[in-house]
Parts: C-alpha cells; sequence; structure tokens
C-alpha cells in the first residue's frame, strides 16, 4: 500500500465563516441543489454529520460514478476545519483503500477565503495515481466550490 498526498489552494471572495457554512455544514443540502448533475442525493446513514458519521453520496447524471460512501473524521466549526474520508464506492475504482480529505478555510487579504485541501490517497497493492487522475479530480472539485461561489455571491443574504 502506498499514500499518495496532494494539496491545493482556491482563493475566493466569500468570508472563511459564511464558505465553510455553505460548503461544508450545509453542503449535503445545498451543493445538490445549485449541482445536480455532480451531485443526485446526499444522505446520512449514521449519524448525523459530526465525527463517526456515515453518509452515502449518489453522483448526478454527469458522473462517472454511481455512488461513494463517506466517514466523516473531524468537524471544526471554530477553526473552520473538515476531514473526511471516502471509504466506499465505485469512485475508489477497487484501486484505492480510501482517500481522505482535509479541507481548511482561512482568511485572506481583502475579506475573501483562502480555502486549503490536502488529499491522501491510499493504494492498494502497486497501484500509482496519475497526474492526470489528480487533475481530473481537482477540476470537478474547483467546478462545484466555484459554483457555491456564484450562489453566495448572486444571494448574498444567504448564509
Amino acid at each position: 500500500m502506498g499514500v499518495f498526498t496532494y494539496e491545493s489552494e482556491v482563493i475566493t471572495a466569500i468570508p472563511p465563516a459564511k464558505m465553510f457554512k455553505a460548503c461544508i455544514v450545509d453542503g449535503d443540502t445545498l451543493i445538490p441543489k445549485i449541482v445536480p448533475q455532480a451531485f443526485k442525493t446526499i444522505e446520512y446513514i449514521e449519524g448525523n454529520g459530526e465525527p463517526g458519521s456515515i453518509k452515502k453520496v449518489t453522483f448526478g447524471e454527469g458522473s462517472q460514478f454511481n455512488y461513494m460512501k463517506e466517514k466523516v473524521e473531524a468537524l471544526d466549526k471554530d477553526k473552520l476545519v473538515y476531514r473526511y474520508s471516502v471509504i466506499e464506492g465505485d469512485a475508489l475504482m477497487n484501486k484505492l483503500e480510501k482517500i481522505t480529505y482535509e479541507t481548511k478555510l482561512e482568511a485572506s487579504p481583502g475579506g475573501g477565503s483562502i480555502c486549503k485541501t490536502s488529499s491522501k490517497y491510499y493504494t492498494i497493492a502497486d497501484f500509482e495515481i496519475t497526474e492526470e487522475g489528480i487533475k481530473a479530480g481537482k477540476e470537478k472539485t474547483l467546478q462545484i466550490f466555484k459554483a457555491v461561489e456564484a450562489y453566495l455571491l448572486a444571494n448574498p443574504d444567504k448564509y
């Protein structure tokens, strides 16, 4: 088993607490509404969002995958940190044991925020993650993040 780590940063005009609430705290209901082609449904099958909870994500028609299950590892609403692991589903392609993501939002100069994400891919046997695979996942995540940002800019009274 190998572990491959990938880190990225995205800057947004939205303040950190507002972006965290929209993307993370309320993301399970908000994101399927504004990006239905990415996610059809997100439902908790154990717990209600606190660490240890497990949720099932059913992908939308625009996805190559059907579903995944995620385990909430950490949720710190004060420090604006969220960590979860993909533990089951065809998104793991029978090549990954799990993928762990950590997202942290910090204030940026000018009142917006910097979203820092760390992704750890735990591979099975000698499978290696390709740069193309990481880029494709990063692009899809960025599209969702930008859709939330656009929603918040168009609806400044929300959150």
